[in-house]
């Protein structure tokens, strides 16, 4: 991503405006937190360093999930000015992109405070997602499926022409040992599921008001089986607003793609100082 990043900033004659530098005038490069804000994106800034010029270095006064406040530094870079200069905005859009998705899911921890675990789903920018994901457990909340080869999700679209008794079924015996994930939009799907050895339910579109009753119904089930119920996953159109709602439900897991495509992208400044 970084030599994308890269190429898509320097192709083709390279970065003309350095150039006009001496090569031999040295530098220091500030990074300065403009807000508060979770650290995320340390390693892109310092590949992107590396790639444009390997005497660059990097010192991180914060570390990767760190909290900070506006007006901290949170690096200081050295190295030739003019290639400083060249790597500035490639670190700079990597560093405030991700650290602006770890700050937006660390507000979400925060909300949630340990009534239910927090995680993301695939709605990520393409190509991005590895780096997205790593910059939401900065953040402190957790990972959903990294694609579709991690586990089997069975929604509704898998469902046609089949049954969720069935389609476990099968998934069982095709892939014995995987998580089985079943998405469930009616109480009578939900305990399907749960007879059919499901390992997480995603309860969608439910409102808060509607998944109380149907944890209690889950619990009950699973003491009247003496047998541990599913993990129960709340889904759908759940917001930051919402989510407080959701966490008081009794549910194990809430998720939404809010923490990486509703993130902003937090005001981080490099200040270039020769030496």
């Amino acid at each position: 991503m970084v030599q994308l990043a890269l190429a898509e900033d320097l192709t083709p004659f390279g970065d003309l405006t350095s150039s006009l530098i001496d090569p031999d005038l040295m530098a220091t490069a500030q990074f300065n937190a403009r807000e508060a804000g979770v650290l995320a994106g340390t390693l892109c800034v310092e590949e992107t360093f590396a790639a444009v010029d390997p005497s660059l270095t990097i010192e991180w006064v914060k570390s990767e999930g760190d909290h900070f406040e506006a007006g901290d530094i949170l690096a200081i870079g050295k190295g030739p000015f003019a290639t400083l200069l060249t790597a500035e905005r490639t670190a700079l859009n990597f560093l405030s992109a991700l650290s602006g998705i770890a700050s937006n899911a660390a507000k979400w921890v925060d909300l949630a405070a340990g009534r239910v675990i927090v995680w993301d789903t695939r709605k990520t920018t393409p190509g991005y997602r590895s780096m997205q994901k790593a910059a939401v457990r900065a953040g402190g909340a957790a990972n959903h499926r990294g694609n579709l080869s991690d586990w089997l999700m069975l929604k509704d679209n898998h469902l046609v022409g089949t049954s969720i008794t069935d389609a476990v079924a099968e998934a069982k015996r095709r892939w014995p040992g995987r998580t089985i994930h079943v998405e469930a939009d009616r109480r009578e799907q939900m305990f399907e599921a749960m007879e059919a050895g499901a390992d997480i339910i995603l309860l969608d579109n439910f409102s808060p008001e509607d998944l109380k009753p149907l944890v209690v119904d889950a619990a009950q089930w699973a003491a009247d089986n003496a047998t541990k119920r599913p993990l129960l996953e709340a889904s759908g159109g759940i917001n930051f607003q919402t989510l407080d709602a959701y966490a008081d439900t009794g549910v194990d897991l809430v998720s939404s793609g809010s923490l990486t495509n509703a993130a902003g992208v937090l005001d981080i400044g490099l200040d270039v100082v020769p030496l």
